[in-house]
């Protein structure tokens, strides 16, 4: 059997998301009949059917299912590998950094100090993004590298180097009776009926089980801690997002948070190289300035 051409498959994927052959050949741009033909020939190769017609419309059988899965899977990586390789061939491009915004203020600040102290180190331009976008900006080749945290983070399948560990922080209601105190425990945040814990999507988009709000962006969040909704587990680094009328607490008992710089296995980019060395050398040179700790109670939030 012949190896699957892309356009077999964007057609294909047409057909199987609008389920109507006349619109599938609108959206791609085509006319009707070479649209039909093209996807008896895909059946015919493969040997299986991958729609039922009838008179009542289009459906797609077991086999197509499967085939829509693995075709929208080939399809990004087939974009991946085109971004990816017009970007490896202009010098004179940036890299993009990803990552989430107000997360690992401190290690950004500093690797872009030191990348733009570097003679003929590349550029960096920085994408932020929200929870959790990183990974998906690095496989489809829209970002070279990305700053991320370990454990929230879906790291599988990328390399990474550990930069800087550190505790957590509650950010409260600067009016909640929490905010006064020194330090808290996981005991003191959970099951709060008052003040329940946001909730962030995980790496599939659902959503843990819980009383607290859902959300998905950082604006969202301090909106519903200002107005006294909601509270959150944050790495003290990312602080940086903070508003006035939020305090910061530091959670004695809470997991350690590591922010790791990823990137895909298969980079062969110098500069890609270069950064990652320049990332690790300021994690282990302590001449430069050992990345802040403020985690100790007392060293964070606003004034109270």
């Amino acid at each position: 059997m012949h190896d699957l051409e892309t356009r077999e498959l964007r057609y294909f994927v047409a057909v199987a998301e609008e389920l109507h052959f006349g619109r599938a050949a609108v959206r791609l741009g085509i006319a009707q009949p070479p649209l039909s033909r093209a996807i008896r020939q895909l059946e015919s190769r493969l040997g299986v059917r991958l729609f039922d017609r009838d008179r009542r419309g289009v459906a797609l059988t077991d086999a197509g299912r499967v085939l829509l899965r693995e075709a929208g899977t080939a399809l990004d990586a087939v974009a991946a590998a085109a971004r990816r390789t017009r970007r490896a061939g202009d010098r004179r491009r940036p890299l993009v950094l990803a990552t989430k915004a107000g997360a690992a203020h401190d290690v950004l600040r500093r690797l872009l100090d030191a990348q733009a102290s570097e003679p003929g180190a590349a550029p960096i331009e920085v994408l932020l993004c929200e929870v959790g976008e990183q990974a998906g900006l690095l496989r489809d080749g829209q970002a070279d590298v990305a700053l991320m945290l370990r454990p929230f983070d879906d790291l599988a399948d990328f390399d990474t180097e550990d930069l800087h560990t550190e505790g957590q922080v509650a950010i409260v209601p600067a009016g909640h009776p929490l905010a006064s105190r020194d330090h808290l425990t996981l005991a003191d945040v959970r099951d709060l009926p008052d003040l329940p814990m946001a909730r962030w999507p995980r790496p599939d988009g659902s959503y843990p089980d819980g009383p607290g709000p859902e959300v998905r962006t950082q604006a969202q969040l301090a909106q519903l801690v200002a107005l006294g909704r909601t509270l959150i587990l944050t790495p003290v680094s990312s602080r940086a997002w903070q508003w006035p009328e939020h305090v910061a607490v530091p959670v004695v008992d809470a997991p350690e948070i590591t922010t790791v710089i990823a990137w895909p296995p298969n980079s062969r980019s110098r500069a890609v190289a270069a950064l990652v060395r320049s990332a690790a050398a300021l994690r282990d040179d302590p001449s430069g300035g050992a990345l802040p700790d403020r985690s100790a109670p007392g060293t964070v939030g606003a004034p109270r």
